[in-house]
């Protein structure tokens, strides 16, 4: 089984230490020190007390490698589109693209159903390049739960998880979908296969449509913002809106507000995603984690006023730090397109 991870850094990986480990053949595509540490070295994985090092195929350049059985997506969402040409030698008739993304991924409208089958969402897709070139038919849906850093180039560190929820958008269990959840099983990794993966989806977007953006704007790891009045409050606005909006698009949330708003608490003195990138000089995920939100919103006629406030501000202030790469303008429903 030929599996191809792109964007190798801290859960990619990760999944590259796990997958090689149980046997499959892995080719890691990354970068600069972190490439060239892997290459010297192998790549390293330190979790808990224990230490592997494997040395898989390493390159920046797709087009050293053959076609791939799966490709595991694992870049920052808003880079996905600028890859797209780069990827087409990896791809072949039977080629599935894994998202291990953050947010809403671009074939969400697959085998959806209702009014908007086969619909791109323009802040997440401009143009849907990502939906015509790479394929939604070839989409398996993926959503990352384990912590992990790059201690140092070539070495990630394990924090904590191991679970990789997978689904079809058509939500059956096909060969693929199990084939590739058994290898991660076969991996040490916890792998359910979900006849409703956008569920699960929102369920981890749902957190972060208010904690990345506020996190941003106020530097407060997940235990100040979930304790301290006032962000609580208004994380709960947002979720309250997003939730309004996903359930417009017949999603099921398996526990309330409240119940995820704690158990973010619990998470600890955690930095969000988004204030990692701002304060280390890297483009934030504001359009999958936000704008998108922001977008679907519009679609379905529901007023956003919390979420529109907090995206204004950290857009600007995303754009003054010239951490800004997405799109120029919010979402306007008129530029939804049919593939």
């Amino acid at each position: 089984m030929k599996i191809c991870i792109y964007g190798a850094g801290a859960i990619g990986g990760y999944l590259g230490v796990q997958l090689a480990r149980a046997g499959a053949d892995v080719s890691l595509i990354a970068r600069g020190a972190h490439l060239a540490a892997m290459r010297e070295r192998g790549l390293t994985l330190l979790a808990g007390e224990e230490t592997h090092t494997v040395h898989p195929r390493c390159t920046d350049d797709p087009a050293e490698l053959f076609v791939q059985d799966y490709i595991i997506i694992t870049l920052k969402a808003h880079s996905i589109t600028g890859v797209i040409e780069k990827m087409q030698p990896l791809l072949g008739p039977h080629t599935r693209i894994v998202t291990a993304v953050n947010g809403i991924p671009y074939w969400y409208f697959y085998k959806h159903g209702g009014q908007h089958e086969n619909s791109t969402l323009e802040s997440i897709d401009p143009g849907g390049r990502q939906w015509r070139e790479i394929g939604a038919e070839r989409a398996i849906g993926c959503i990352v739960y384990p912590a992990t850093e790059i201690e140092a180039p070539g070495v990630i560190r394990h924090v904590y998880g191991n679970n990789f929820p997978l689904g079809e958008p058509s939500g059956e269990i096909t060969s693929d979908v199990q084939r590739l959840a058994d290898l991660f099983v076969a991996a040490g990794l916890k792998a359910p296969v979900l006849d409703r993966i956008r569920d699960e989806i929102w369920l981890k977007l749902w957190g972060n449509v208010c904690f990345n953006p506020i996190s941003a704007l106020t530097h407060a790891t997940l235990d100040v913002i979930c304790t301290d009045p006032s962000t609580r409050a208004l994380s709960r606005a947002i979720m309250v809106e997003t939730q309004a909006i996903a359930e417009t698009f017949g999603v099921k949330f398996r526990v309330d507000v409240e119940r995820r708003i704690e158990g973010a608490r619990k998470v600890g003195a955690h930095k969000t995603s988004m204030l990692q990138d701002l304060e280390r000089g890297r483009p934030m995920e504001i359009d999958p984690l936000v704008t998108v939100v922001q977008e679907m919103g519009r679609l379905t006629g529901i007023a956003t006023p919390a979420l529109d406030s907090v995206l204004a501000m950290v857009t600007q202030r995303a754009r003054i730090a010239g951490l800004y790469d997405g799109v120029s303008a919010p979402a306007d429903p008129r530029a939804l397109a049919v593939a």
